[in-house]
């Protein structure tokens, strides 16, 4: 689950990160109030959405008066703000963040993640602030830190101090920026994150470090323990079906392509959408139903699916082990009766009650096309799709 800048900022502020004043506004006039109650001659007032790279798209923007803060406000609020997160189509911006500017002498950048490869949380640092850490890992790995954090012991005072050491710090600036990370570190255990990434880190002349931009993400299978995290999700920014999908215990995800897929298991999934794309197709979501879904999950599965206007085919790839095959036929009949089947639909079964899944599907009366093992079925699918144009 994703938050807004100055929602993670609340948060962090929380854990004793350094953040400078700011105030949300949802309208020009609330944006030139907020201006005013902050003070200063500077403030930039910035787009909130669930997105990175907003600076490039127009949604950062530095203002050096109040009515100049009304007028940024005034062109950002209900523009869709198009960056290389986004897609072509952008989001759209209903709010913003009003906050004081600093005069800055470094920018730097902090992030914690979850290490897949170590099973431990890892903190990533580099003195190329300010830009896309996918950028310096591509051309100037030399910058970047990986600090391995133990578990059991976690983010260590003298680690958080090498990692201020090693991007170049001194003084106050090294102590005020192992503060940061440290914060950082204690928020991210407290609130289940798999992500909090702080770039850049501003390091002004004085010496004071600041979290000038802020990224929260949390781990969804968390969200039991930490339910007054609900209360900053934006439904506004998430799509509509995969919002829908979250209701049924589904878990979906929105692709480019037009051929659906429905899989019982995240790694059948993603092997699902390898294969069709092996055999020239597109997938056009990720569709895991889970192990053991009744036959209602599966009908809703089937009906998502559908509602996309992108889809031209589907295939169903299911390998039943907790799941039955037999349920999975009876959802897909009862998905297709009910929606009225217009699309090529394939389905591989294999698995718990195969022959009987199979037999619900011949004798349903519908145009389903059998396929004997996936790389068959990704064909099969491929080739509907293309006769069907």
């Amino acid at each position: 689950m994703k938050i807004h800048e100055y929602q993670a900022k609340e948060l962090l502020k929380a854990c004793g990160v350094p953040v400078l004043a700011g105030r949300v506004a949802y309208t020009p006039d609330e944006a030139k109030e907020a201006a005013t109650a902050l003070g200063g001659n500077i403030w930039v007032v910035k787009a909130q959405i669930h997105a990175g790279g907003r600076g490039k798209g127009g949604g950062i923007k530095l203002a050096k008066s109040v009515d100049e803060v009304a007028s940024y406000a005034k062109n950002m609020l209900g523009m869709h703000l198009v960056t290389p997160q986004t897609g072509p189509q952008g989001q759209e911006v209903r709010r913003l963040y009003i906050e004081q500017g600093c005069a800055l002498e470094k920018e730097l950048y902090f992030s914690l993640l979850v290490d897949r490869a170590t099973s431990r949380v890892s903190a990533i640092a580099s003195s190329c602030g300010g830009m896309d850490i996918e950028e310096v890992a591509a051309t100037m790995p030399d910058k970047i830190m990986t600090v391995e954090i133990d578990p059991a012991l976690g983010l260590m005072p003298y680690q958080a101090r090498n990692i201020a050491f090693g991007l170049g710090l001194a003084g106050k600036a090294a102590l005020r920026a192992a503060t940061l990370f440290e914060g950082c570190y204690r928020a991210f255990m407290a609130h289940d994150a798999s992500l909090v990434e702080i770039n850049p880190v501003a390091v002004t002349s004085n010496g004071d470090v600041y979290a000038l931009d802020a990224k929260v993400t949390f781990e969804e299978n968390a969200l039991f323990r930490h339910e007054y995290l609900e209360e900053l999700r934006d439904i506004t920014e998430e799509d509509p079906t995969e919002r829908e999908a979250s209701k049924h215990s589904l878990s979906y995800i929105k692709l480019d392509g037009n051929i659906g897929c429905l899989v019982n298991g995240a790694g059948l999934a993603m092997a699902t959408m390898d294969v069709i794309k092996l055999y020239g197709g597109e997938p056009a979501n990720f569709l895991d139903v889970g192990g053991g879904a009744p036959r209602e999950r599966v009908t809703t599965a089937f009906k998502l699916i559908l509602a996309d206007k992108n889809v031209e085919g589907i295939l169903v790839n299911i390998f039943g082990g907790i799941m039955r095959c037999d349920i999975i036929a009876e959802g897909i009949v009862a998905a297709a009766r009910d929606v009225g089947m217009t699309v090529p639909l394939v389905v591989r079964l294999e698995g718990t009650n195969v022959d009987l899944g199979k037999k619900i599907l011949a004798e349903s009366g519908l145009a389903i096309i059998p396929a004997n093992d996936l790389g068959d079925a990704a064909a099969r699918i491929v080739k509907a799709v293309k006769e069907a144009a």
